[in-house]
């Protein structure tokens, strides 16, 4: 609960950037509304929403609706490359606005197990998550939890994080943790994270 009214809060000063609506949200709502949306969001029992696959190929994809990545009529594949990519399990639900439907998440052959590797002893790059984020990296008092966090919005924030793009609080907090990680680390430790259980 601590850290989404911290998040809120570094989306008002615009200490956290990246987000146009979630910073006319912060700036339009009262501390008061920030903390019963805390309460409401802790509330919720988090669930499975990412199925990681490890892949050499990958469906073809374009940006549709919603900004929503979609499989391209007809079936094609393509090499994956040093990618991630994310798309809905049930196109028509998602495109609904439906949440009861995830995403399926398909990463580079390796990633999971290189990626644990860096999670849970650092590699010589970084220190272990567990340290802040728990040992089930489900999160530790105000530490949010990182397990079964969509892959790519992880690599968006530790790519924010390292590039200065995104401040505040957590963000200071991070600034030495991903300093020396590289993107194909990155996408790594999201494959990974993306596969526990939230």
């Amino acid at each position: 609960m601590g850290y989404f009214v911290h998040e809120m809060a570094d989306y008002k000063s615009g200490a956290r950037k990246g987000s146009g609506s979630m910073t006319a949200i912060a700036k339009a709502i009262s501390e008061d509304d920030v903390h019963a949306a805390a309460d409401y969001f802790a509330s919720l029992k988090p669930r499975q929403w990412i199925r990681v696959v490890e892949t050499d190929t990958v469906p073809k994809t374009y940006v549709g609706p919603g900004n929503k990545r979609l499989r391209l009529p007809g079936g094609a594949t393509e090499p994956i490359g040093n990618r991630i990519i994310e798309i809905p399990e049930d196109e028509a639900v998602v495109l609904n606005r439906d949440p009861r439907s995830g995403f399926v998440a398909f990463v580079p052959k390796g990633s999971i197990a290189k990626g644990q590797a860096i999670v849970t002893t650092g590699a010589d790059k970084t220190v272990p998550c567990a340290i802040c984020h728990g040992q089930t990296l489900r999160g530790l008092g105000e530490v949010p939890p990182i397990a079964g966090r969509q892959a790519n919005y992880v690599v968006r924030q530790l790519f924010s994080i390292q590039d200065g793009s995104r401040g505040g609080v957590s963000s200071a907090l991070m600034q030495q943790v991903v300093e020396r990680l590289t993107v194909d680390d990155m996408l790594a430790i999201a494959a990974y994270t993306a596969s526990r259980q939230p």
